[in-house]
């Protein structure tokens, strides 16, 4: 089976290496960028299988990357669910309507992430 790629997207370091550690352990190839530009250099470069993506960044937000990556034509089929302290309803809807496969808010359990995404990947 061929080993499945994440991109996980955030300038958080603690949440960063929590999740790199967590995906690694279930043998995911794991790439990682610090805001949205980076995020989108790697994608099209690594083309993962799904984009794990914080909305709060320096540079680029999560918003703006993930219209970015549906508008590119080489990317437009990679899962994108975003993983956010931001958990209003309208934050949420607005997420989904632009695009992606799911909405996860912060603080959340790593377990239940992995979970959700191995799912979302079946």
């Amino acid at each position: 089976m061929e080993q499945k790629k994440i991109l996980i997207v955030d300038d958080e370091p603690n949440i960063v290496m929590s999740l790199e550690y967590a995906f690694k352990k279930k043998d995911f190839e794991v790439f990682i960028a610090r805001d949205g530009t980076e995020a989108l250099e790697i994608a099209i470069k690594e083309r993962p299988n799904l984009i794990l993506l914080d909305i709060m960044m320096p540079e680029m937000d999560g918003f703006e990357t993930l219209k970015r990556v549906r508008n590119n034509q080489d990317l437009n089929h990679t899962k994108v669910v975003f993983l956010s302290a931001k958990s209003k309803e309208k934050d949420i809807e607005k997420g989904l309507k632009m695009g992606a496969d799911g909405y996860m808010t912060k603080p959340f359990s790593i377990k239940k992430v992995i979970t959700d995404i191995e799912g979302l990947l079946r």
